[in-house]
């Protein structure tokens, strides 16, 4: 299965600056370990401690906030596009 992925500018020295890749997964935690193969290092940028998402980035399928889903359980299918989106912050 196929899920388009796209990488935020400061996380593409990990994707050889790749802007998007296609990787696989059920889920978005089995998507962060597909990226975490073909791209070693990123998956620290990504998770916390704890396997779940760093505060300060959002992930999204199809436009869908995960957090509002099912977090990392958020299932995926083909076709599915996922959104690496680093929050912003400012006055």
């Amino acid at each position: 299965m196929s899920v388009k992925v796209l990488i935020p500018t400061p996380l593409q020295k990990f994707t050889n600056d790749q802007p998007t890749l296609e990787c696989s997964g059920a889920t978005i935690a089995e998507l962060i370990e597909s990226l975490e193969q073909s791209c070693p290092g990123i998956k620290a940028r990504l998770c916390d401690e704890q396997g779940q998402p760093r505060r300060f980035l959002n992930l999204y399928v199809n436009s869908e906030d995960i957090r509002f889903l099912e977090g990392t359980d958020t299932p995926l299918k083909e076709g599915d596009e996922v959104s690496i989106v680093p929050a912003v912050a400012g006055g």
